[in-house]
């Protein structure tokens, strides 16, 4: 079978690779969709200190199952699933109090296990072990449903923020990420969505399939001057950050409303993580700043359903469709942001 394995910076080969076979406590899935995001950008061009090479990379993973291991119920050959990436290990302090995303002992599809840019894969044991493998709803298509991976992270950081009726919300970055904030925050009843992007052309593709109520490109004009003259110079309610920019967390401080809840939910390069914050702005005006880190098992399900529902469409939003032999393509693509979303059909 054609595998991408990484190997290092810059040296991500396409290789054949003898077809798994599940163990005990796993499954093995034949891919239909695996997608690509801006960390398999940053894996190709940096490594990842969790990776230990080769590594079949691919984290957004959609498939069928076609065998179960033994001691493995639930499952049968030919079920439609969608696949979590980030795998709490259940036993720590956190994943005891259920705060699963910042599992002391996290692993990851794709990092520590083979992951989707393959023909088949196993289904770890880890997995199934958090019920992080969830049957595809009818109807849903499997690019639909490996899109539930990265929705899952955005229903969390707006669970954190408190994202709901009546808020006024600024997203900033207009990658697929972006989009989807902007769709899930009008689910949860947003009264208005502003969308952020420096660059233009980024800006209007996604802005013409997610329609924000304004689209504000901070190449060209003060976008916390915009975001004030929207808001009556009140601010925003809410400030996600989707994007891997320093200079838009510090933005977010001084667009956002008294009381208001700002979502540090793109993290910044590992090194340049620092940035200048006014403290008595966030202690006399009662700012919340909230980070957002990946997502459990649950939201991964409830992403499935809001696609299923409709109240999160995704279709619209994968405009690339390529075949593994094209992941470098896919890659680069990501990378120049002239697509939304890209998904890899081996």
């Amino acid at each position: 079978m054609l595998v991408a394995r990484f190997y290092a910076p810059g040296d991500i080969r396409l290789e054949e690779a003898p077809e798994p076979h599940a163990g005990p406590g796993q499954l093995k899935i034949a891919v239909a969709n695996c997608s690509t995001c801006g960390t398999d950008v940053k894996i190709h061009r940096h490594g990842h200190h969790h990776i230990r090479p080769p590594r079949v990379i691919g984290h957004e993973i959609a498939g069928r199952v076609t065998e179960v291991g033994d001691g493995v119920t639930g499952w049968t050959p030919g079920d439609p699933v969608q696949v979590i990436a980030a795998i709490p290990c259940g036993g720590c302090a956190e994943c005891g109090s259920g705060r699963f995303t910042v599992c002391s002992r996290q692993e990851s599809m794709g990092y520590h296990y083979d992951g989707g840019f393959a023909e088949y894969m196993i289904v770890p044991e880890a997995v199934l072990a958090v019920d992080g493998v969830n049957r595809i709803p009818e109807g849903v298509g499997f690019a639909e449903a490996s899109v539930a991976e990265p929705l899952a992270c955005v229903l969390n950081g707006q669970e954190i923020a408190g994202v709901g009726e009546g808020d006024t919300v600024v997203v900033v970055g207009a990658g697929p990420i972006g989009c989807l904030h902007v769709r899930l925050a009008r689910a949860r009843g947003a009264s208005a969505v502003y969308l952020v992007d420096l660059n233009r052309g980024r800006l209007d593709m996604s802005a013409a399939a997610v329609r924000p109520d304004a689209a504000i490109c901070g190449s060209e004009t003060d976008p916390v001057a915009d975001v004030l003259r929207l808001t009556g110079e009140r601010g925003a309610d809410v400030v996600i950050t989707a994007a891997a920019s320093g200079r838009a967390q510090e933005d977010a401080l001084r667009m956002v409303a008294r009381s208001g809840r700002i979502s540090f939910f793109g993290g910044l390069p590992k090194d340049d993580p620092i940035i200048s914050l006014d403290s008595n702005l966030v202690h006399y005006r009662e700012i919340s700043i909230f980070g957002a880190n990946g997502s459990s098992p649950d939201h991964n399900r409830r992403a499935l359903e809001l696609i299923a529902s409709g109240a999160v469409p995704v279709t619209d939003l994968i405009t690339e469709r390529m075949q593994l032999t094209d992941v470098h393509k896919a890659i680069e693509t990501v990378a120049s942001g002239t697509a939304i979303k890209v998904t890899i059909q081996p």
